[in-house]
């Protein structure tokens, strides 16, 4: 998931080949989806180091606009992750939250 959204960090990179890396990435989403669509957490129902990671990668999809309604589990998941009151707080302490 990480290294696929390595192209769209480049200003520079070609719309092409943005689209292909979105496209790429949209192979990710559904893979991870059919997980999530069966249990809370990567790793079954409860909260682990990946999907802390997953998370915070996962929320690079708004910075590079790319959609994730297609995946409502994937949705779902970072709404899940987000709500946690560790989540809450470490958002709040580097000032990304009120």
């Amino acid at each position: 998931m990480h290294k696929g959204f390595g192209p769209l960090w480049n200003p520079q990179t070609p719309a092409d080949v943005r689209e292909r890396a979105v496209q790429a990435l949209g192979n990710r989403f559904t893979f991870i989806a059919k997980t999530l669509e069966q249990q809370p957490f990567l790793t079954g129902d409860a909260f682990s180091i990946a999907d802390a990671y997953l998370w915070v990668v996962l929320n690079w999809a708004d910075y590079h606009k790319v959609d994730l309604t297609p995946w409502p589990a994937v949705q779902q998941f970072r709404a899940r992750v987000a709500a946690r009151p560790a989540v809450q707080a470490t958002l709040k302490a580097e000032g990304l939250v009120k």
